[in-house]
């Protein structure tokens, strides 16, 4: 299992909003008309990036920031959008406007965090990153740190990467991200003991899938428990036949 396989950084939900757009009637003000435009073509915007249309998507989001300079959710997107279409510039342009509009905003500190270290920036991604965890506001801070430590993990700056895995769960002890790729963590660094408590604790809280179960056989096999790992090569074979790691199993057994 490649520690690359887990490395996904997810945007906070907000980012991108769905939904049917509600209209009124009656004679607005020509402040409330320009509000209602921009937040209309943030939300086709969004819409065209989620359906993959990234030139569309950028065309209404650029309409929604000059009607609205303010709009920190539409800069964000915007910066995706410009992402996808592989023109970094000015998607740096775009998160350092959402960021500069909105400062305090978690889901934009967040949003640029995991832009930066897709850049390699992974100074300033953890800063970013810290400052998102860290507002009182944010529910899914230990998710928020989870990234971190998976762009640690990237750079690679393992004591990092840990140190923000661990702290993800004194919120959430039994996140099961941060326990899993703390796991993985102490695999790679032959900790082997480390690693099968990390993996049991998440296994005691969620269902665990092929890969899981692979990557638990696996330690086993390290610590010389073949019994333990028969077990697990077991309940693979048992609930995943069919899976690539079930046909590994069988491959090597």
């Amino acid at each position: 299992m490649k520690k690359s396989e887990l490395f996904a950084l997810v945007l906070l939900g907000g980012v991108l909003l769905s939904g049917c757009i509600s209209t009124t009637t009656g004679t607005a003000a020509p402040e409330a008309d320009e509000a209602g435009a921009s937040e209309l073509n943030f939300q086709l915007g969004a819409r065209y990036y989620q359906n993959g249309k990234y030139e569309l998507a950028r065309d209404r989001l650029l309409l929604a920031v000059e009607l609205d300079p303010k709009m920190a959710v539409a800069y964000t997107t915007l910066g995706m959008s410009y992402e996808a279409l592989g023109n970094l510039r000015l998607a740096t342009e775009a998160y350092e406007n959402a960021v500069r509009v909105a400062p305090r905003n978690f889901d934009v500190n967040n949003a640029y965090a995991i832009f930066l270290c897709k850049q390699r920036d992974y100074e300033a991604s953890s800063k970013y990153f810290l400052k998102a965890a860290n507002h009182p506001e944010n529910d899914n801070a230990e998710r928020t740190l989870t990234n971190a430590g998976l762009c640690m993990a990237q750079k690679p700056d393992a004591v990092e990467a840990e140190r923000f895995f661990r702290a993800a769960l004194e919120i959430r002890p039994s996140y099961g991200e941060a326990l899993l790729q703390l796991c993985l963590l102490k695999y790679q660094q032959q900790d082997f003991m480390s690693a099968r408590a990390f993996l049991q604790r998440f296994m005691s809280s969620a269902k665990p899938t092929a890969g899981v179960l692979m990557l638990a056989a696996e330690i086993e096999g390290k610590l010389g428990n073949e019994r333990g790992r028969s077990e697990y090569v077991d309940k693979l074979l048992n609930e995943f036949p069919d899976s690539p790691e079930a046909r590994k199993a069988r491959g090597s057994g």
